[in-house]
């Protein structure tokens, strides 16, 4: 995972790609982090994404460096249950606080991706497999 993790590190930005019944929705993100051998992501229990991998949980997130390699990360999300990840989303990325708290109701949800594959694409080349 920390392949996977540290690929997402130089990207900063990357995309989550859901199905929402027969419509592809991508969206950028930011929030990840490698915990219990798990990347971790993020994303609003108010916003379309959540109930999108709700009901279709299949996923694929794509990133890419400046030296021109592209992540594909591609499985099905697992919401995680413990309130620690989500605390440690938080204390991760502490400006979030004032859009996840009591005061507002949204809830910062988190997932990782099982039966994953990962590959790491050279821009002419058949990719690296990063969970091997």
């Amino acid at each position: 995972m920390s392949k996977v993790n540290d690929f997402l590190n130089e990207t900063g930005t990357f995309f989550l790609a859901t199905a929402d019944g027969g419509q592809p929705r991508l969206r950028p993100l930011g929030l990840h982090l490698e915990m219990d051998g798990k990347v971790l992501f993020g994303i609003g229990d108010f916003k379309a994404v959540y109930r999108q991998l709700r009901a279709n949980p299949k996923c694929e997130i794509a990133a890419l460096k400046p030296n021109g390699h592209w992540l594909r990360y591609t499985g099905t999300a697992v919401f995680e249950e413990d309130p620690k990840y989500a605390e440690a989303a938080l204390d991760a990325m502490p400006n979030l606080r004032k859009i996840y708290n009591e005061e507002t109701g949204n809830h910062m949800m988190i997932f990782h991706l099982e039966d994953a594959t990962a590959l790491d694409i050279a821009v002419m080349g058949p990719g690296e497999d990063l969970l091997q």
